[in-house]
């Protein structure tokens, strides 16, 4: 039942060429950043990632995307403060790009770790978003078919852990990353600092252990947005 990982680049050592990975986050809030910089270490490639956005600057998402180490992204907003990477990639075809609203891209996230295999929404509806989906009438209204997303991992930031792999999260930093841990065959969490079994307020639990395979504490996480006002670039 202990879950806890030495190393980050330990905790990533696993994850296969193309595999499919989700990575918490919404910009720089919540990102695993020590977790994307050891998969840029480790060199898996052709993977297929699930984020919010599409990298800032040089460091994390827009990183492992400057390695040429994705092959498909699906997000919501690839376009951010300073998608260059990400540009610059897209236009020279290296990369595909699957666009989802992000309350779309939410729900079929949740609908992946809840089991759902499918729900409808009304957003995108007459968009280029919608072709070649399901188009359904429902009181009168035209709904899309959206399909759930999974993954074959998930990397994911905590603030607070303990050894079966029970967390909390610091603020903003509770939003993509408790349903990435639901919708992941493996979810591999970063946290702050990983205290005693009981440490943690049972009340106070985002995500319950269950949902956790590996947990590494890294106890100075970087900031994205610290990173790119210094002008970081990794590795």
């Amino acid at each position: 039942m202990d879950k806890r990982i030495s190393s980050p680049a330990d905790a990533v050592a696993q994850i296969p060429d193309g595999a499919t990975v989700m990575i918490g986050g919404f910009g720089g809030s919540g990102s695993p950043v020590e977790l994307i910089h050891a998969l840029i270490d480790h060199g898996a490639r052709h993977l297929t990632v699930i984020n919010n956005n599409a990298g800032n600057g040089h460091v994390g998402l827009a990183a492992l995307i400057e390695q040429g180490q994705v092959d498909k992204l699906i997000c919501s907003f690839p376009r951010s403060a300073d998608p260059v990477v990400f540009n610059d990639a897209y236009k020279a075809g290296k990369i595909e790009l699957e666009i989802v609203p992000q309350g779309t891209l939410a729900e079929r996230i949740r609908a992946g770790g809840a089991g759902i295999p499918a729900f409808y929404t009304p957003t995108a509806f007459g968009t280029e978003v919608a072709e070649g989906k399901q188009i359904d009438v429902f009181e009168g209204r035209s709904y899309v078919r959206e399909l759930w997303l999974k993954a074959d991992f998930a990397l994911i930031k905590g603030e607070l852990g303990d050894p079966h792999g029970n967390l909390t999260y610091r603020m903003a930093a509770r939003n993509f990353n408790p349903i990435m841990a639901t919708a992941a065959t493996t979810t591999i969490a970063q946290v702050t600092r990983v205290v005693d079994l009981g440490g943690i307020d049972p009340e106070h639990v985002i995500t319950p252990g269950i949902f956790v395979q590996h947990i590494v504490e890294v106890a100075n996480p970087a900031q994205e947005e610290d990173l790119n006002r210094a002008e970081a670039v990794y590795p």
